[in-house]
């Protein structure tokens, strides 16, 4: 196993389970990214009864709250003690490859592993995907990734150009302008969700609706689906709403999805109103069957239920920015994050863009490889902690059998 996340311990927790022998191995700390990789003010945008692993769950008194990443580092590392198996860390993995008789060569800072199975679980947010026409801004302008970010006290004083308005997107820019800095955000195409609806989370209307269960084949368009932006989503004590009109109350400027970088000028798409009312269609669609579900399950009935209000997209977007000249001293990618494979010596297993391939989980291509923590690896769900336990107990149901008819 490669990975002391919380989708190793998952997995390695089901393999103890079956009596399956096996060694962790992890580059940093357990839960290394949460610990180490992610910005300071970071609450998870599932609740917290969301928050649960093979064998454990969260037992706190607050399960409508969100952690922030202490609380679930503390978490993981409780359940790390509690259901301990062979973990090792600060040993980092250099290589996995094809070895004799169909097994693997796991090589490592520390030594060589020789194994029948490896279960790839080290992140599938490794690495900041940031556009190649990032390479043509001149550094009179700062570039700052979200795996970067801290805080707001690490950048320029000035205005702040942040490019995705997915979940990370809108959590930085809200952060950036209650520090007291101008902000403009371009906006792509994003998932928007309010927070509650008829006094349930978000997320529990996720669920009661099916969305989280979802199998990867069962879907027409996996790729798409795997591709998806994060819900406008965050956890906050009081529950609040996060959304692009919360920003646009707080003085920030909405722009178009960053078309190209040109010295420091900088070009935005003229669709703006066009992806934020399809944004705002979806939304008021999920409410819509919300309220369907409600009324079938004999809810008490509303006369007008409620719905999100159109974006408030400016009349004249702005299409050009001169970002040094208008006073932008920084671009903070939230363009997302992308796995990182350099160590995998397994040619047959990528596509030509260099993904992974994989039937849920399962690398056909290399028999005995399996991956863990991928969005919508098995189910929607695969995406949040919790959804860790199912693709956990599936993946080792099929590497069980798979060791079994290879000693035959």
């Amino acid at each position: 196993m490669v990975g002391a996340g919380q989708s190793g311990l998952a997995a390695s927790r089901v393999l103890a389970d079956r009596a399956v022998e096996h060694v962790v191995l992890e580059r940093g700390d357990i839960a290394n990214t949460w610990r180490h990789e992610r910005w300071d003010s970071l609450r998870l945008l599932t609740p917290n009864w969301m928050t649960r692993l093979p064998g454990a769950a969260y037992d706190g008194d607050d399960p409508d709250g969100f952690m922030d990443v202490a609380t679930l580092v503390a978490f993981v590392d409780r359940y790390a003690s509690e259901h301990p198996g062979d973990i090792r860390t600060g040993v980092t993995v250099e290589n996995v490859a094809p070895g004799p008789g169909g097994r693997y060569v796991v090589a490592t800072d520390s030594g060589s592993w020789d194994a029948a199975a490896v279960i790839l679980a080290s992140g599938a947010y490794n690495v900041p995907s940031v556009p190649a026409m990032a390479d043509a801004l001149k550094p009179d302008v700062a570039q700052v990734t979200a795996h970067e970010y801290k805080n707001p006290g690490q950048l320029r004083p000035g205005r702040v150009l942040v490019v995705g308005a997915s979940a990370t997107g809108l959590q930085l820019a809200n952060e950036i302008v209650e520090s007291g800095r101008e902000v403009a955000i371009s906006v792509a195409e994003h998932v928007r969700l309010p927070r509650s609806h008829r006094g349930r989370d978000a997320m529990w209307w996720m669920e009661a609706l099916g969305r989280l269960d979802e199998r990867w084949d069962d879907v027409d368009d996996l790729v798409r689906a795997r591709s998806v932006p994060s819900p406008q989503l965050v956890g906050t004590p009081d529950g609040s709403t996060l959304d692009l009109n919360v920003l646009v109350d707080k003085g920030v400027e909405l722009v178009g999805q960053l078309a190209s970088l040109d010295g420091t000028r900088a070009s935005f798409s003229g669709s703006l109103a066009n992806v934020c009312r399809l944004a705002d269609l979806k939304a008021n669609r999920f409410l819509a069957a919300a309220d369907e579900w409600a009324d079938a399950h004999r809810w008490p009935a509303l006369s007008d239920p409620p719905r999100v209000a159109p974006t408030a997209v400016p009349e004249h977007p702005r299409t050009v920015i001169d970002l040094a000249a208008d006073g932008f001293e920084t671009v903070l990618w939230a363009t997302g994050f992308k796995a990182d494979y350099s160590w995998v010596d397994l040619p047959d297993a990528f596509d030509r863009k260099g993904r992974l391939r994989h039937d849920g989980g399962v690398v056909t291509a290399a028999p005995g490889i399996y991956r863990m923590g991928l969005n919508f690896l098995r189910r929607r769900k695969s995406t949040y902690i919790y959804g860790a336990e199912q693709d956990a107990t599936e993946l080792v149901d099929h590497l069980t059998a798979f060791l079994a008819s290879s000693t035959g």
